[in-house]
């Protein structure tokens, strides 16, 4: 197997390498214009959409859409038994991917319609072939996937049609929509792996008491309110509706995360780092259902759950699939550990930015700096890993 062939051959290797790489290339990019802007005024740019609206999307639908894809076509095939996609299918969506990107990146030439018909192409295509995989032993709380991976297409919809000049003030709610959406899917499957990680690797240790605890009752809360609230958003639901949503998921969230053994963790960076992301999870859904009231800041709170719980969550498990999937211990390296951290690090100074406008500037930038440079750890450290040979049998994540 050649090495091009081996790198299309897993959804992981391709996806999850371009999940990081765009991490760092659209975030740079960001804190470059920012710090521009500030100094000499702001620079011309390729793309149609003012600065802040091409990075929220890009992080969103760039970003997002690469590692949800590069988890669901390494894990559905575990899941059931179906046959993974074949090489040629990976390359070809994967270039759909970065159609999309490149497509918004010099969108201030292009007509929008040829835009939007580029980026809104690659979600559907990705989902028939889940569909395909899931259909062979089809499981209600997997299919749920599809109806996500749905609302998701939606909010990116709604921000086009605004960009398209066909819809009137339909990008902010897309844009909120494609966000909460991966936090739903965060919501499910970090509550799903989160919880199972960290029980396997207590009975592994000869731990048998005091296990990990995910009662049903408040998982169904959980998941009912993280589906609500970016099907909120598109249907356009009072705030406090919203809010109270928002406030009863994060809740819940963090009443999960307090039974699934966080302590035990702590000198299992592979572990703690999935605990940390579903916490930025809770306390981001608290703050943002708060802002909804009139209490703190909604951009502070959306920037915890874009970079602690999206970021933070992302970053954990591409990296344990990356290890677990290739045949290599599922044991961070120092430098992975120290990614785990910069990230979570990067979210709260973006929070203080966001809180405290004194300190905006100063924090906006490091945090976008320290983002950058947790994303060039996750390649250097895992380089090996995402484009050479599987050393053993695989570990499923």
């Amino acid at each position: 197997m050649t090495a091009l062939h081996r790198f299309f051959n897993d959804g992981f290797r391709v996806f999850f390498t371009a999940a990081a790489l765009y991490a760092i290339f659209a975030i740079g990019v960001w804190d470059v214009w920012l710090i521009w802007a500030d100094r000499f005024g702001a620079p011309d740019m390729p793309f149609a959409p003012a600065p802040h609206l091409w990075h929220a999307h890009e992080m969103i639908f760039g970003y997002g859409t690469a590692a949800l894809a590069g988890f669901f076509l390494t894990a559905v095939p575990n899941w059931t038994g179906a046959r993974a996609a074949p090489h040629v299918f990976v390359a070809v969506v994967a270039g759909l991917w970065l159609l999309g990107r490149v497509g918004l990146w010099f969108s201030g030439s292009l007509s929008p319609l040829l835009v939007m018909g580029l980026d809104l192409a690659f979600v559907p295509v990705l989902a028939a072939k889940i569909l395909t995989q899931l259909l062979k032993r089809p499981k209600p709380q997997n299919m749920l996937f599809l109806a996500v991976l749905a609302v998701l297409w939606l909010g990116n919809l709604f921000v086009h049609l605004e960009w398209a000049g066909l819809a009137a003030d339909t990008a902010w709610a897309g844009l909120r929509a494609g966000l909460l959406s991966l936090i739903a899917m965060i919501a499910i499957l970090g509550g799903r792996v989160t919880p199972a990680f960290t029980k396997n690797a207590m009975v592994q240790s000869g731990t048998q008491t005091g296990l990990p605890r995910n009662p049903t009752p408040l998982t169904g809360v959980t998941i009912a309110a993280a589906l609500a609230l970016p099907m909120g958003y598109l249907l356009s639901a009072p705030a406090p509706v919203q809010g109270g949503i928002a406030i009863i998921a994060g809740i819940s969230a963090l009443a999960r995360l307090a039974l699934w053994r966080t302590d035990w963790t702590l000198r299992k960076p592979i572990l703690w780092a999935l605990h940390l992301g579903y916490f930025w999870l809770g306390l981001g859904l608290v703050l943002l259902g708060l802002s909804d009231f009139g209490i703190g800041s909604e951009i502070a709170a959306v920037h915890l759950l874009g970079i602690g719980a999206v970021g933070g969550m992302t970053i954990a498990v591409m990296s344990r699939a990356t290890l677990g999937h290739s045949g290599r211990p599922l044991v961070a390296s120092r430098a992975m550990t120290i990614a785990y951290g910069l990230v979570a690090l990067a979210a709260l100074l973006r929070w203080v930015g966001s809180s405290l406008p004194a300190l905006g500037n100063l924090a906006n930038w490091t945090a976008g700096a320290l983002w950058v440079t947790a994303f060039l750890l996750f390649i250097i450290s895992l380089w090996s890993a995402l484009t050479g040979p599987r050393l053993a049998k695989e570990a499923k994540p």
